[in-house]
Parts: structure tokens; sequence; C-alpha cells
């Protein structure tokens, strides 16, 4: 009896140039989407770390000059950082313009928001570059390892018709290939699908984020002052409770105009009798 081990696979695999064209491009495919995956991975992680740290500054600081000096004493490495870089160079742009009344300009709000806009756009750019090849990898992957298992299929049958008995010997290396080839592709998808999603998910989550970051660092450019959640929170509930006192209030009020009315209507008829 004889047996069909991994080291007869890779020795049939040597000695049929389609084979080995297959396998040694679902092995690019795998190790192409692991460096993809880590790599995005890690710099994704980096980025959000970088971003905690500037939004916890960014929350600190009590006049617009220190954000400027930061800014200029500091490499932006984040897309937070790089967002309120270039919001600052458009608001100072903008009041360079306006010294020198260099012909009809924009606001100061449209320039801001023009930079704003387009750096949101280049760190979208720079997040989603690569995450097209890993989705061509997670749906290229399996019908790669298809065609390594019809070419299997093709081979088992050739083998039978020019031996003209279907042995054992001469079926097990070809079916043997091609249910490894099968494996293969499908281990190369399968990561490639998980990473894919999970990479997805973070940029998402991470551009939620910038985009909230945005609107405070519009309005704090704008205005000089920043919102402050918790200021609008205490507002928020002080404007509840005073509507609840005004309520509480007017339904107190309402039984004594009821005894009030009751009472003239009792002497309009003692006047009438």
């Amino acid at each position: 009896m004889s047996h069909f081990g991994f080291s007869d696979f890779l020795q049939h695999v040597a000695d049929n140039p389609m084979a080995l064209s297959i396998l040694l491009l679902l092995l690019l495919m795998s190790i192409l989407s692991w460096y993809l995956i880590i790599t995005k991975l890690l710099k994704l992680w980096f980025v959000h770390l970088q971003a905690r740290r500037f939004q916890h500054f960014f929350n600190t600081v009590m006049v617009l000059e220190e954000l400027i000096q930061w800014l200029t004493t500091h490499k932006a490495r984040d897309p937070f950082s790089r967002l309120a870089l270039q919001g600052v160079i458009a608001a100072a742009h903008h009041a360079d313009v306006v010294t020198k009344q260099v012909g009809t300009i924009c606001t100061q709000s449209e320039f801001i928001t023009r930079a704003m806009r387009r750096t949101m756009n280049e760190e979208r750019e720079k997040l989603n570059s690569g995450l097209s090849i890993l989705a061509s990898i997670s749906s290229t992957a399996p019908f790669v390892g298809l065609l390594g298992t019809v070419m299997g299929i093709y081979g088992a049958l050739m083998s039978i018709s020019s031996q003209g008995n279907a042995t054992l010997e001469t079926v097990a290396a070809p079916v043997g290939e091609a249910l490894i080839m099968t494996a293969v592709g499908l281990t190369v998808a399968i990561p490639a699908v998980l990473g894919y999603n999970a990479l997805i998910r973070g940029n998402r989550n991470l551009f939620n984020e910038l985009d909230g970051f945005a609107h405070d660092l519009y309005a704090y450019l704008n205005t000089g002052v920043k919102i402050d959640t918790t200021q609008l929170s205490a507002l928020s509930i002080e404007k509840t409770t005073v509507q609840t006192n005004i309520n509480e209030q007017t339904d107190g009020q309402t039984p004594s105009n009821n005894i009030v009315n009751t009472e003239n209507m009792t002497i309009n008829q003692e006047n009438s009798h």
C-alpha cells in the first residue's frame, strides 16, 4: 500500500511546471497578505496611540497660541495633529492675504474648511492604501487553488488514459495534489478576509473620531473658544432643571386659580339674588 505524503506532493509539484507556478503564486499571495495585515495593524495601533496623546494635549490647551507653538515645535505624526497643523496654516494664510488685500478672497471659515477637507481625504487615502490588494487576495486565492485542483484532476485523468487502468498508484498523486491545492487556496484567503475586515473596521472608527475632532477644531480656529462638552452637559442639565421647576410651579398654581374662579362665581350669584 503506497502512502502519499507532503514530500511526495512537493516532488510531484516540482515535476509539474503548471502546478509549481500555481503553488508559488499562492505562496506569494500569502506572504503579501500577511505583510499587509501585520504592517497595517501596527500602523493603525501607532496612529491610535499618537492620536490619543494629541487629543489629550488639545483638551488641555487654554489659548490658541499654545496650540500653534506646539505644532511648530513638534512633528505631526498622526492624522489629528496633521489636521490641526493644516487648519492653523490655512487660518494664518487667510490673515496674510487679508493683510496684503490681494483681490477677492474667501472667508476664513472657507479657507479652513477647504484645508481640513483636503487633509482628511489625504489621511483616508493613506490609511486605506493596500487594502484593495488585500481584498483582491481574499477573493482570488480560492479560485487560484481551484485552478490547481482542476489541473490535478486533469493530470489524474491523463495518467489513467496513458496507462489504461485506474490503480491507486496512478490516481493518488494527482488527486492528492488537487486536494492540497484547494486547502492552500483557502489557507491564503481566510486570513486575508479576516484581516481586511478588521482593518476596515479600525479605519472606520478612526475616521469617525477624526470627523468629530475636525468639528471641534473648526469651531476653535474660527472663534478661539473650544467646545467644552462638560459645560454643554452642565447647561443641558441646568436647562432641564429649570424647565422642571417651571412646570411644577405651573401645576401648583392651577388649583389656586380654580379656587379664585369659584369664589368669583359665588359672589356674582349672591349679587344677582
